[in-house]
Order: structure tokens, then sequence, then C-alpha cells
């Protein structure tokens, strides 16, 4: 699939192919880092809180800025914040590379992330102002599938760095890696990205409901991070979180009725399909971001195999993702909504069937059984990504389609945060030396992912079952095959595709 292959006009194209260079750019960072951690770890001597802010921090910063972001671009124009965010995710991404301390590197992430957030939020807008209609849905569709192909490719390019420069430059190298990415996609965008259409009014960022998100997000991910160490730090936290998860939606209405533009448009909430779409997206995200960090440290550390081997075990993903996202398209026409059920239902087999072989496998086997389980969860994304997007957006109601895009893309940042502080914390705090320690700790990881996935399989399920009133085109996603005629008719393009049909 390439960005040519639908037909747009070209100076469209060459809108899309800005945005998709700036999605590859951001989305390749966080995986591409993943099979670098256990090096980085030695090199650095980080510990296991250190880690999980390196990972978690970047999508923290990331989901927290997209809808400020998005905001000050319909306010003052998209183009200036994109190349601004993007200079600001190149320039830190060199700081990290150089970095000697543990602290350095998250301070780095932190801003990387919210550059990465500030670009992207940019690059809905873009979208949403420059197509529209089924336009709209197959730039939606390219871009989702080049990022999840971004983020399927990172681990076999990170390993394949530090295969060949050595663990110490290796791991730089990966923070590296995207400034010529980042450069070429200033120049394009330079170029190509249309010029500033602001509208006249205050910019209203919500920094209520921004401070309230990003603490039910923090306390959520801190006691991951680092376990409470009484029963009184315990309720604290706990009150905390039932403090910020009522007062959020309160102040959300509050700040809606009184003319301004929350954070999270009510009308979000209300919608039954968005709102469950919205829950399988942040979990399919969250999981599929955690389990690849997961995946790494245990064939490193538990397995023993080198950044480049492990990167082998998971290059089958990458490629069924490739190949599932093309395809995906098929699929929906014969099942509808529910393609994404059934890639969850694969998605939540392999991840068990990884966690058993961990557990049983013998260790010569195990890299093999491992590799196979991958190329299942790379099919099971491709299969369930674009389409579920797809739904959940359809299903935006029109007051709030406009910001629909960055919130999706916000829960899903901030359920990786969530996600990946959680499940490395099962992993690093339970692990020990040696390999059957290790192997039971990738075992409980892998089990509490399979829990996560299993609820994001029922609310898809429940979703299916639902039913609505609209016509079968609008709850798929996708337009039905009309049946042949003799008649000469215009082609038609799939809406993630580009395919004739």
């Amino acid at each position: 699939m390439t960005p040519a292959s639908v037909r747009f006009d070209a100076a469209r194209r060459r809108v899309i192919v800005v945005c998709m260079a700036a999605g590859v750019t951001t989305l390749l960072d966080q995986s591409v880092l993943n099979i670098a951690i256990p090096v980085l770890r030695t090199s650095l001597h980080a510990g296991a809180t250190d880690v999980q802010w390196i990972v978690a921090g970047y999508s923290l910063a990331f989901g927290l800025a997209l809808v400020p972001g998005g905001r000050l671009g319909d306010v003052h124009g998209r183009k200036k914040f994109f190349l601004a965010g993007l200079a600001m995710f190149t320039a830190v991404g060199a700081v990290a590379a150089t970095a000697d301390r543990p602290w350095l590197v998250i301070a780095a992430r932190l801003f990387q992330g919210a550059g990465a957030g500030l670009v992207n939020s940019q690059v809905i807008g873009t979208i949403q102002d420059v197509f529209s209609g089924q336009d709209r849905a197959r730039a939606l569709g390219l871009y989702a599938v080049t990022s999840g192909l971004a983020t399927a490719l990172g681990p076999p390019l990170g390993g394949a760095l530090i295969a060949a420069t050595g663990p110490d430059p290796g791991w730089r190298l990966t923070f590296l890696l995207n400034v010529p990415f980042g450069l070429a996609t200033l120049v394009l965008a330079a170029r190509h990205l249309p010029p500033p259409r602001g509208t006249a009014g205050h910019t209203d960022l919500d920094p209520v409901g921004l401070g309230l998100a990003g603490a039910l997000a923090l306390v959520a991910m801190v006691p991951f991070i680092q376990v409470p160490t009484s029963a009184g730090a315990t309720v604290a936290w706990g009150a905390a979180g039932c403090a910020a998860l009522a007062l959020l939606p309160y102040w959300q209405r509050r700040y809606a009725r009184s003319g301004h533009h929350p954070l999270l448009h009510p009308a979000l909430a209300r919608s039954a399909p968005f709102a469950l779409g919205t829950v399988v997206a942040m979990a399919q995200f969250g999981t599929s971001i955690a389990a690849s960090l997961v995946l790494t440290m245990f064939l490193q550390d538990g397995l023993g195999l080198s950044a480049f081997a492990a990167a082998a075990v998971t290059l089958p993903s990458a490629v069924a993702m490739g190949v599932s996202s093309a395809l995906a398209w098929r699929v929906v026409r014969r099942l509808g909504r529910h393609t994404v059920t059934a890639g969850l239902a694969l998605g939540t087999s392999a991840l068990l069937a990884s966690g058993l072989a961990a557990l049983r496998a013998p260790a010569p086997l195990l890299p093999a059984i491992l590799a196979l389980a991958q190329f299942c969860m790379g099919t099971a994304s491709g299969l369930t990504v674009s389409p579920n997007q797809a739904l959940v957006l359809r299903h935006a109601p029109p007051e709030a389609a406009g910001v629909a895009g960055g919130v999706l893309q916000m829960s899903q940042r901030i359920a990786a945060a969530v996600s990946v502080s959680a499940i490395s914390g099962v992993y690093l705090h339970t692990s020990a030396a040696g390999a059957l320690h290790h192997r039971s700790s990738y075992w409980h990881a892998s089990l509490t992912l399979v829990g996560v996935m299993a609820v994001a399989l029922a609310v898809s399920v429940l979703r299916g079952a639902g039913g609505d009133v609209s016509s079968p085109s609008v709850r798929t996603g996708w337009a039905r095959r009309p049946r042949r005629s003799r008649r000469r008719t215009p082609p038609t393009h799939n809406c993630h595709t580009g395919k004739e049909m």
C-alpha cells in the first residue's frame, strides 16, 4: 500500500506523505528503544524504576499533549506547531543519545513525548482540514496503518543497530535514528503543508481538565513504578485516584456548560459506540506496547539472546501486521464489525500461548515458538487497529467530531503509559537472577496482559451484539460490495487500502 495508490490529487498526496512521515518518525521512536532497554540499563546502571519512567513517561507526555496541541493548531494555525514539535522531538533525541545519567534520559523522553504529541495533534487536524468524507477515511486509514507498521518495525531496526555497532553505541544510536527522519520530515513539512489558517479566538486549553487527566494517569502508574511502603500510602493513593476519577467528569460537564471547550467533550462519553470502541483501542494499544517491551527484556535478560536475535523473534509481527493490514478490508466485508472481535481473540490467544511457552517449552525451542506467537500478534493487530479506528470515528457525535481523533489518540497513549508501567513492574519487580525466575515473571506479565485483552474482547462482543439503527456501511465503517452489473461504472476505492473494487 502506498499513498499513490489512493487517488488524491498531487497537493493532497504530498500532504498525506508528510503526515505519514511524521507518524513514522514519532511512533518508531518508542518501539525501537524497547529492544535497547537491557543494554541501556547496563550502560547507565539504571534501576527498574528508571526503566519504567523512560518507557512510560514518553507515552504519558505524548498523550497529554495531544488535545491541547490540537486546540493550539485550531486557533493559531497548524504548520508552525507541527514544525516546532518536530524540531523539539528531533533535538531532544540527540540530547538523550549523549546522556550519562538515567534521569537525563527520563527528562529527554518526557520532552520527546510532548513534542511527538504536538506533532501528531497537528497531523490529525491537518487530515481533517484537507480531506473530507471518504477521502478523510482513506487518509486516516493510511496514517493508522503506517503508524502501526512503524511500531512493529522498531525492534528489528534497533536490534540491527546494536548488532552492527555494539551495546553502548547501539542504544545511543536508537535515539539518533530519528534524527535523519525528523530532519527530512521537517523539510517536507515546510514545503508541502498548507499555510497557516488559524481562526481568531482564545486558545481554550482546559488546564484543570488536563491536570486531572494527568493526575489520574499518574495515580494509576506510580504504585507499579514504586510500590507504597505503608498501608497509609496505599490508602492515600487510592483516595487520590477516586477523587480524580470523580472530579474529571464533573469538571468537564461544568466547563462545557460555561461555554468553553473541555478536554473530553461530554458528548463523546454519552456516545456508547464511541466509548466502547475507545476502551477497545486503549486496551489493544496499551497491551501491544507493554507486550513488546516485556518480550524484548525476557529474550535478552531471561534467555540470553543478543539484541539482534531478540529482534529476529519480533520481526514476524511486523511482517504479519503489514500483510493483515492490507487485507483487513476483505475480512471486514465478510465479518463486518466482528473483524475487530476476531483480531482481539487471536491476540489474546497468542499472548496466552507465549506465557505458557515461557513456562513449559524447552529453551532451544522457545525463540521459535515465541516468533510464531509474534506472527499471530501482528496478524491480530492488523485486523484490529485500522478497522476499530474507523468504527470509533464514524460513531463520534457530530458536535465532537473535530476532537474525536485527538481524544482517541490521547486515550491510547495514556493507556500505554499505565500499561507499560504496570506490566514492566510485574516483570521487573518479580524477576531475579536465573532463567527460571525470568520465565515465571514473563508468565505473570503475559497473564496480566491476557486479562486486559479479555476485557477488550468482552467489550467488543458487547458492541457487536448491541446493534444500532445505522446502515450496514456505517456499522462496519466500510461500504458493502455492490452487486455486479453489465453497466460500466467508475471504480471506487476501499477506504483503507485504496484498491479498486
